[in-house]
């Protein structure tokens, strides 16, 4: 009888956090040309790969069932693929937000946050490719702290592009829908430093 194939639970979290950085690039290509009649046909890559991230969780989540021995605790394994996937389901349910709320021109810099998940979610995927090194990593401390540092930067163009909303001659719809829409980019933002802080309390526990 053939031997079971190790299950490599490290490449699985990987593929998650591609998926996130891959749905990012699309939602960047949407705000770089944006239109409401073409939303839904250009989101659905995005929803596909959400759905993707779902199986990889579901069969993450049988395997672990079944493990006698993981690679670092099996709840933290759960929990850095959660926190992963926070981040393609915010991707994710901000394109249902644009067509919900109707919005049918972006307001200025609105895409500035879109290049900045890009630069985030591509940081929380590089850190995960060296992760599986953790205990003999050089740079993966580093890697963390592009992250970080790309969180800090949306934060403060939220606080800017918020401002703005609130400071100029809006109507009371308009601001109420672009408050919604600011808050979900900075949700993502913040999936992604939970992620990397995840990252970086499991190197302390299993170092």
């Amino acid at each position: 009888m053939a031997r079971r194939k190790k299950y490599d639970y490290f490449k699985t979290l990987e593929n998650i956090a591609e998926n996130g950085y891959k749905s990012a690039e699309v939602l960047e290509k949407i705000m770089q040309n944006y239109s409401l009649d073409h939303l839904e046909t250009e989101s659905e890559l995005i929803h596909h790969l959400e759905k993707e991230n779902d199986r990889l969780i579901l069969e993450l989540t049988n395997e672990l069932y079944d493990a006698f021995i993981t690679p670092i605790d099996r709840e933290d394994i759960m929990l850095l693929a959660e926190s992963l996937d926070d981040i393609l389901d915010g991707i994710n349910g901000i394109t249902y937000m644009f067509e919900n709320l109707s919005i049918k021109e972006l307001r200025t810099d609105t895409d500035l946050f879109a290049n900045l998940v890009v630069k985030s979610t591509k940081g929380v995927l590089d850190a995960m490719r060296e992760f599986p090194k953790f205990k003999n990593s050089k740079n993966l401390r580093d890697l963390l702290k592009v992250v970080r540092n790309t969180e800090s930067e949306a934060d403060r163009l939220f606080s800017r592009l918020k401002k703005e909303l609130f400071s100029g001659d809006n109507d009371l719809l308009e601001i109420i829908k672009w408050k919604e829409i600011y808050e979900r980019y900075e949700w993502i933002s913040n999936s992604t430093e939970n992620a990397v802080d995840l990252i970086g309390n499991l190197i302390i526990k299993n170092t």
